[in-house]
């Protein structure tokens, strides 16, 4: 690329740049002979601090929700939990009895069991973002209904939206199908990448299903399925 086309390009980026914080009109006028061309400041690197008040406004618009019959029987609303910025992102389906007693996604005995899940390949809890398909506990800890999916995956997309993450491990069957809008089931599913929305979505067993039925050939499938989720975001730009 030419001087002048970086040049160009570098002023594109900073135009946009000031709409985006409101500046309207712009002064220009030409130089004279001898004055020399200054230097096009960068747009500031994006902060942690956008993000995370993004997602505030996301949880503000939830409120104390009363869009579907979820909210009988909830205790406290699940929101999400993690880093803003995650590169990997986790998706369940939905808060059990531990999760809706504390308010925050994975914290029972599928919690520690996603924890170590994220330790293997290197990561801590806090370097990823958690949340799942619905806000509220299903009751009996029972799969998400179409009905209540509809009403609340639109607020999970919107968390997709703002934290970016290079790639999602969709983790049992409720999320990977809300996410890859298929009928088919984790066990075909799982270990081939899809996409939500440009995003690499990588299918796996849920953690309660490992704690359910712990065999090395289920274990060794979900090592190997988020082996491939670390080296889709290493190897990402």
């Amino acid at each position: 690329m030419s001087d002048t086309a970086d040049v160009r390009k570098a002023l594109a980026t900073w135009v946009g740049y000031l709409g985006e914080i409101g500046v309207r009109e712009l002064s220009l006028r030409e130089p004279g002979p001898t004055a020399p061309m200054a230097a096009v400041p960068s747009p500031p690197e994006p902060s942690p601090a956008g993000e995370a008040s993004g997602l505030a406004a996301i949880r503000d618009a939830i409120g104390d929700c009363k869009r579907c019959k979820l909210c009988e029987e909830r205790t406290n609303i699940v929101f999400g939990v993690g880093n803003p910025r995650a590169k990997l992102m986790f998706v369940g389906e939905g808060p059990g009895a531990d999760e809706d007693a504390q308010g925050e996604p994975f914290v029972g005995r599928a919690g520690k069991k996603l924890n170590d899940m994220i330790r293997a390949i290197g990561l801590e809890r806090e370097d990823v973002y958690i949340a799942n398909i619905v806000k509220c506990r299903p009751p009996g800890n029972r799969d998400p209904e179409p009905d209540e999916v509809a009403t609340c995956s639109p607020f999970l997309f919107q968390q997709i939206e703002c934290i970016k993450p290079r790639v999602i491990v969709a983790l049992g069957s409720p999320a990977a199908k809300t996410l890859l809008a298929t009928k088919a089931g984790i066990t075909s599913l799982r270990g081939r990448f899809g996409s939500f929305r440009g995003v690499a979505v990588m299918p796996t067993y849920h953690p309660a299903y490992l704690l359910r039925k712990y065999t090395e050939e289920n274990r060794r499938a979900v090592f190997d399925d988020l082996k491939a989720a670390r080296a889709r975001i290493d190897e990402a730009p």
